[in-house]
């Protein structure tokens, strides 16, 4: 299923966007993409969070960074109070916009990481989430100016949340470059990225990057926020979903095209990343990709 183009709407009054979205049935699934960043909250509300080809559970403070381009969807289940709207509070700003506060102001420097992982998508932590809630929270009742102040120490907050999760996303055609503060590491991406599906180790990625097998471990902990094979973990069972989502390949068939030599690792591994197995996943999942 192609994600549909969202024109974002500008702010008369500010360089950036805030939308207080509150839907008393559904949050539904619009399976969409646009050319800025969006941070998302998302509270009264569970089901379940579609970013390109990962999909998993959201509850309520669920907080996401999602990158330029990057197809995206919530669809909601339940409100977790009957008598409250599901409520998402979207917040958009541009690459550019990014760019310049992070050019112009050096004390926004500490973002720059933030913003370079989050080119796919990150999801942050409960602890980070629940700190920041009241403070995005009261963001719908204040001025430009103040929420502009109110944006800022958000970022920063952010940028700080060392548990975050970087989402291992496909690669889409329209997407921007990618911006990483090390090259190295980008080559790195770039190869597990087109070679996820083949055998790869983590002594030929540590010469790839031109470090020792401790400092690459190091290194890619520090940009991704995850491990090497956590990485590769997630962009196999990523792809497929895809796969079980778009169409009606055995599920054998699908372990062996994402890399998986034996089909009881890959349902394990399945299992442990969406808390289902593949053919549980295909039933509930795959209508909203086979209709369109």
């Amino acid at each position: 299923m192609k994600p549909s183009f969202e024109q974002v709407p500008p702010s008369t009054n500010a360089s950036w966007t805030l939308l207080n979205r509150r839907l008393a049935d559904a949050i539904p699934f619009e399976w969409h993409h646009h050319p800025e960043y969006e941070l998302t909250l998302t509270l009264n509300s569970r089901g379940h969070r579609y970013i390109s080809n990962d999909v998993v559970p959201y509850d309520d403070g669920d907080l996401v960074l999602v990158g330029p381009n990057v197809p995206h969807s919530w669809s909601s289940v339940e409100r977790i109070d009957p008598a409250k709207p599901h409520i998402a509070l979207v917040i958009w700003f541009s690459e550019a916009w990014a760019d310049s506060l992070v050019r112009l102001f050096p004390e926004m420097g500490p973002i720059a990481p933030l913003l370079a992982a989050a080119q796919h998508a990150l999801s942050f932590s409960d602890a980070v989430s629940q700190a920041l809630r009241p403070m995005i929270e009261s963001m719908v009742e204040q001025d430009a100016a103040q929420r502009l102040i109110s944006l800022l120490a958000v970022l920063n907050t952010l940028s700080r949340d060392t548990t975050a999760q970087r989402i291992a996303v496909q690669k889409a055609t329209h997407a921007a470059p990618q911006i990483m503060d090390d090259v190295r590491l980008r080559r790195v991406l770039d190869h597990m990225h087109g070679h996820y599906a083949g055998p790869l180790s983590i002594p030929e990625l540590a010469q790839m990057a031109c470090v020792s097998v401790s400092a690459f471990h190091r290194m890619f902990r520090r940009h991704t926020r995850c491990t090497a094979l956590d990485y590769i973990v997630r962009l196999r069972v990523g792809h497929a979903c895809a796969l079980l989502m778009q169409g009606n390949l055995a599920v054998a068939v699908i372990a062996g095209q994402v890399g998986y030599s034996s089909q009881a690792l890959f349902n394990r591994q399945f299992k442990a990343q969406k808390g289902m197995t593949p053919s549980q996943f295909r039933r509930q999942h795959g209508h909203r990709f086979q209709s369109a």
